[in-house]
């Protein structure tokens, strides 16, 4: 028997996704006879006039049978002799893609359905471009409702025709193009006798023999740790499921993103200590010494996996509210959950025609390439490399709904996350005093915006007044992260120098995004920096030490994106 295959069925409205499935499951022979008995009741008031309407199967939901609709997505398990099924049948209305795009995460292969009587649609072309953008590499096309068109073979072909270059256009790999009718069975789960031109198999006999692992595989072992395990104080292991790859005691990890090595000192599977465990598996992993381990890092080995903050991807935007460059969003990438910033939106893509348009505004089922900067660098890679560190939603920071799901296209590491803002020699520090603070009352939160880029060196006037802050004509900027101190003397930078080389000179201290620092002499300076050498980076350390408002103020706006 072939492995598990989890499959998507989607399309337009009432394109016949409910119907194929619940066609599979009663012609296979896969319902209890209570579930047969009461779908041949319910269908006496359905919609084919006494005839089994298989869609009931699968609309559980009283407004789905109301609305002759799938509004949620239905899953269900099944097996054949040959193999074992999970199906998702999402919703076909464009109201509703999220949930579609919900099915489409799990799935290895989609079921696309049309209808024959209309051909491809812009939903079809939605559907099949979430479909790739969530990483499905296999897909059939079933073109639906073949009875109402006589089974005619040249509309078939004019269909098919648009669904290869539609497959072309979005470089889709694996594609099968089937005629069936849902209602009465053709190519179902067997040949159909009134489609006698068809020679391929049925729907149900390609799903049982396609092999969905071929191409799947990924490069090197990685795990995304879930949950660091101590249940004394002499084991301390760490938890996840093994996503590529597979590990044995003694080999060298790659701790990320710290790039921290040590070697595998046990593993335990299922409670049970084991020499090795491999792609799938859940797993406690000991190593052989401390090291700085928590959950979102990740461990790695010949991955080619490495840590970024900057990333451009490729976003389904889900939430009724537009989406503009500049928002805060919470970032779920792996078993990481961190902040980050829409910095641009570069084009949206025309999901019928695949045109890029620019764009400053991103609206609801809406495609479109971003780039993201993170709060701080996470382990992440492309999608096509590594799934799982590749894949990512934006959580809105207000409300916990999700705004959008995506994957990283590329990606900048290193010191590429972010442009320096003072330059001198070799010197360089990034610097965020120059950003604009909003009170956004549409979003009912803060946010930043970052002016063009500019760099500034020895001799350069800055702007030290704004809307959102106002700076003293003399003062030093402390850029811990750079280990650079900045010296402004009559608007004017007059020195740039090592953190290490600076000394308080009496005049009032930032830090490098502009919030005022309490320190009144070379003492405080020195506790100051020590503290935070010393990864004293809590909240309470910061309380203690930092001051918004001083030179920081934020302003309120009915509409931060107009600003």
């Amino acid at each position: 028997m072939k492995g598990l295959l989890k499959f998507i069925t989607c399309g337009s409205v009432d394109d016949g996704k409910s119907t194929l499935i619940g066609h599979i499951l009663y012609d296979a022979k896969l319902l209890y006879a209570d579930q047969e008995k009461a779908l041949e009741l319910d269908s006496k008031v359905g919609s084919r006039e006494g005839a089994i309407d298989y869609s009931l199967l699968l609309d559980g939901l009283m407004a789905e049978r109301e609305q002759g609709i799938t509004i949620d997505v239905a899953y269900r398990y099944f097996t054949t002799d040959r193999r074992s099924f999970i199906v998702a049948d999402t919703p076909g209305h464009e109201e509703y893609t999220r949930n579609m795009a919900v099915g489409a995460s799990f799935a290895d292969l989609a079921i696309i359905l049309l209808d024959a009587t209309q051909g491809v649609l812009v939903q079809t072309r939605r559907h099949a471009r979430i479909c790739a953008l969530m990483g499905i590499r296999y897909f059939v096309f079933a073109v639906n409702k073949m009875d109402l068109i006589g089974y005619d073979q040249e509309k078939f072909n004019a269909i098919q025709a648009e669904i290869l270059q539609l497959a072309g256009e979005l470089g889709l790999e694996s594609v099968k193009i089937i005629p069936v009718s849902a209602t009465e069975g053709d190519n179902v789960t067997k040949k159909s006798d009134n489609i006698p031109w068809y020679t391929g198999e049925p729907i149900l006999t390609y799903l049982e023999e396609v092999d969905v692992t071929e191409k799947a595989k990924e490069q090197g072992f990685y795990m995304p740790v879930q949950r660091v395990c101590r249940p004394n104080h002499t084991f301390r292991g760490f938890q996840g499921q093994i996503e590529a790859g597979e590990v044995h005691v003694g080999d060298t990890l790659t701790v990320l993103p710290g790039n921290e090595t040590a070697s595998v000192k046990s593993i335990l599977v299922a409670g049970k200590e084991a020499d090795t465990a491999q792609t799938g598996q859940p797993v406690t992993i000991q190593l052989d010494k401390e090291i700085d381990v928590s959950r979102g890092c990740v461990l790695e080995n010949g991955s080619g996996i490495t840590a970024a903050q900057k990333f451009t991807t490729t976003l389904l935007w889900m939430d009724d509210n537009n989406l503009s460059a500049g928002g805060d969003y919470f970032i779920k990438l792996g078993t990481k959950l961190i902040t980050g910033t829409v910095t641009e939106i570069s084009y949206k893509i025309d999901v019928n025609t695949g045109e890029h348009h620019p764009t400053d505004t991103l609206g609801k089922n809406e495609i479109a390439v971003c780039s993201i900067v993170l709060d701080e660098k996470i382990p992440l890679d492309v999608f096509k490399k590594h799934k799982t560190m590749g894949e990512l939603i934006l959580i809105d920071r207000v409300t916990n709904m999700t705004s959008a799901c995506g994957v990283v296209e590329q990606f900048a590491s290193g010191n590429e996350t972010e442009e320096p803002v003072f330059v001198y020699g070799d010197l360089k520090a990034r610097g965020d005093i120059f950003e604009e603070f909003y009170y956004n009352m549409e979003k009912s939160s803060i946010a930043k915006h970052k002016p063009e880029q500019e760099t500034y060196t020895v001799g350069d006037e800055i702007p030290t007044k704004s809307e959102t802050y106002e700076y003293p004509e003399y003062f030093d900027i402390l850029i811990l992260r750079d280990q650079v101190a900045v010296q402004v003397r009559d608007n004017k930078i007059e020195a740039i120098l090592p953190l290490a080389e600076y000394r308080y000179s009496g005049v009032p201290v930032v830090n490098g995004r502009g919030f005022a620092v309490n320190v009144k002499s070379q003492k405080d300076l020195q506790a100051f920096l020590d503290g935070y050498g010393q990864g004293e980076t809590d909240t309470e350390f910061w309380n203690h030490w930092l001051t918004f408002g001083t030179y920081r103020k934020v302003i309120f706006h009915e509409n931060y994106w107009e600003i």
